[in-house]
């Protein structure tokens, strides 16, 4: 496995495809849903990755297509 970080994932969203700007090499985690806030009216969150970090989750089967 040549590399196992978040930019390698198809799960790494970097929001260029809904016309807002990447965050430097931040993106967000899609493997689970969002998770919820404490408020009810407050929504859920994604988990914000940096390219370079990795999880336990990662298989070949998880690389981004190209």
């Amino acid at each position: 496995m040549a590399s196992a970080h978040c930019d390698s994932c198809k799960f790494f969203d970097e929001h260029k495809s809904n016309g807002a700007a990447a965050q430097g090499d931040a993106g967000l985690c899609r493997f689970n849903p969002p998770v919820s806030q404490p408020a009810p009216e407050s929504k859920g969150l994604w988990p914000v990755v940096s390219s370079e970090d990795w999880c336990g989750h990662f298989t070949e089967e998880m690389y981004a297509a190209e």
